[in-house]
């Protein structure tokens, strides 16, 4: 059996007038990220992670934000296409473990519902994935509620031929 393991991280900016999408789902609150798709930065890096433990390059190569095609993309359809490449690849989902770093909106109420989300996007049993939340204690520009970041560490695996 080979087993291989992708990190992703990704971090976007707070402005008005955007939803905040993470993992596929809306959280209601005053700002939303900024970025050229909906900017969710839960599946960016879940879908970096992806990539890199198939040694399949980035999120940027595969779906530039310098392509139209991708502009207000919903990322969830974008995962959709990498977990493709994964499947093709000869790999299975094993886990998807992920970190949300936000000093707010206070995200426990919503970590099952993305969880679900995640899960349902990359057709593999919930117990697979882990969504956990944290904020950076008041420091830096996170820690100033002005971004939010995630990491993602999955693992894969498939049958050595």
């Amino acid at each position: 059996m080979e087993i291989r393991t992708g990190i992703g991280y990704d971090i976007h900016r707070l402005v008005k007038g955007r939803k905040l999408i993470l993992g596929g789902v809306e959280i209601p609150f005053k700002s939303g990220l900024l970025g050229h798709s909906d900017a969710d930065v839960l599946v960016h890096a879940i879908t970096d992670a992806l990539l890199g433990a198939c040694a399949c390059g980035d999120i940027g190569e595969l779906f530039p934000d310098s392509d139209p095609a991708y502009k207000n993309a919903d990322s969830r359809k974008l995962l959709a296409k990498v977990n493709e490449i994964v499947s093709e690849k000869g790999y299975i989902i094993n886990n998807v473990d992920t970190i949300i770093i936000a000093e707010e909106p206070k995200l426990s109420p919503y970590k099952q519902i993305i969880r679900d989300s995640i899960a349902q996007t990359l057709k593999i049993g919930k117990d697979s994935v882990a969504v956990k939340a944290k904020t950076n204690e008041g420091l830096g520009e996170l820690g100033k509620k002005k971004a939010i970041c995630c990491f993602a560490c999955v693992t894969l695996s498939r049958r050595k031929e």
